[in-house]
């Protein structure tokens, strides 16, 4: 397998599951991917280095959807009561 057809089949493979992702989540897929890490990595280098060239050659066009987070609602504090001083004689 060519430098060329991994980058190929490895973009591919990106665009099925929704994006590039990092070392450890391609390597949590398991037999799941269609070229093993340890491969692309003696070819390229590094990790960096496949994602670099998968970017320059085959680009990853994805769709990304904004996460919608939820803003947590402060709180407040119940209001003091104001305690009217007693003048002492």
């Amino acid at each position: 397998m060519t430098k060329d057809m991994m980058v190929k089949s490895l973009s591919e493979y990106f665009k099925k599951e929704g994006g590039p992702m990092g070392l450890p989540a391609y390597k949590a897929k398991g037999n799941d991917v269609p070229v093993k890490d340890y491969l692309l990595r003696r070819a390229f280098g590094s990790w960096s280095r496949v994602l670099s060239v998968v970017s320059k050659r085959y680009p990853v066009d994805v769709i990304v959807t904004p996460e919608v987070k939820e803003v947590p609602v402060e709180k407040k504090a119940p209001a003091k009561k104001k305690v009217e001083k007693k003048d002492v004689k």
